[in-house]
């Protein structure tokens, strides 16, 4: 059985967006976070999406590494 392959385009996917390159980086430069807003909790998030990505994180799940990428991703570095 061959495992689903989970990248930041398939998360996008699975959240509802454009998931190209091109897209996923200009999500992702028009929605930059402070430090003390979780990605999970950001308010762009439809409540489906936000669920989707808090439930990923808790349990561990397979997209939880591509959720903490994208949460790197979204919150800009010092």
């Amino acid at each position: 059985m061959e495992m689903p392959i989970r990248n930041l385009s398939t998360l996008f996917d699975q959240l509802g967006l454009q998931s190209d390159p091109s897209s996923i980086d200009t999500f992702i430069g028009s929605h930059m976070l402070s430090d003390d807003v979780a990605v999970s909790e950001a308010p762009f998030w439809t409540p489906a999406q936000a669920t989707l990505l808090k439930e990923e994180l808790l349990e561990d799940a397979d997209w939880a590494p591509i959720v903490d990428e994208l949460n790197e991703r979204l919150h800009p570095r010092h």
